[in-house]
């Protein structure tokens, strides 16, 4: 807020809002963070892509978070993570064994993210889909979607929240195969093909 002499008591009028930052590189990503699935685990998917502005130009500091449930559909309740050493209070990273269900990642120079994970199961009446939340530089309030994979096509076609959407919103909702256990997602923040996101009240 910025104080105006105007020769009356103590007028306040508000400044611009604008964003501060990106500070996503200082804290927030960690050694490890798009490594969800437990090491050497044999069902382990990638998700990758890019995220774009409004214009299809690449964001280099983007953060993505993704966080989904294990095939058979449950909610992890292991403990974060980013763990932290009892002696030394360092990072200690992962265990390795245990399935978490997330993971952040910070975009490259390029805008490329990458995950890797395990096929989420489904829950309730809802496809099987990953969860995702993006900070980007221009955000004032970081943004949700969701990543289905295809291959059971019924399931697809009975989410309640894909079948809401005309044809071509909703295919920005589901990840194109590229090989064996490799999905493509781009991320669109607006303009032409922009990704649906969600609002949470």
């Amino acid at each position: 807020m910025t104080k105006i002499d105007t020769g009356r008591p103590e007028q306040v009028l508000p400044t611009p809002s604008h964003t501060v930052g990106p500070f996503y590189g200082y804290a927030l990503p960690f050694t490890g963070g798009a490594e969800i699935a437990p090491l050497g685990h044999p069902d382990t998917l990638t998700v990758h892509g890019y995220v774009t502005d409004g214009e299809g130009q690449p964001l280099p500091d983007a953060l993505v978070e993704i966080w989904g449930p294990d095939p058979d559909g449950r909610i992890s309740r292991t403990d974060g993570s980013i763990r932290r050493d009892a002696a030394s209070g360092g990072y200690a990273g992962r265990n390795g064994v245990e399935f978490t269900g997330w993971g952040r990642v910070q975009t490259d120079a390029d805008g490329h993210w990458y995950v890797r994970t395990l096929r989420p199961g489904a829950r309730g009446s809802s496809a099987p889909y990953l969860s995702v939340c993006v900070f980007a530089r221009g955000l004032l309030v970081h943004l949700f979607t969701r990543v289905y994979l295809p291959g059971d096509e019924a399931a697809l076609a009975a989410d309640p929240l894909l079948s809401a959407l005309p044809d071509t919103r909703r295919d920005t909702l589901i990840a194109r195969p590229e090989a064996p256990g490799a999905y493509r997602f781009d991320i669109r923040l607006q303009g032409e093909g922009e990704t649906v996101f969600l609002e949470f009240r």
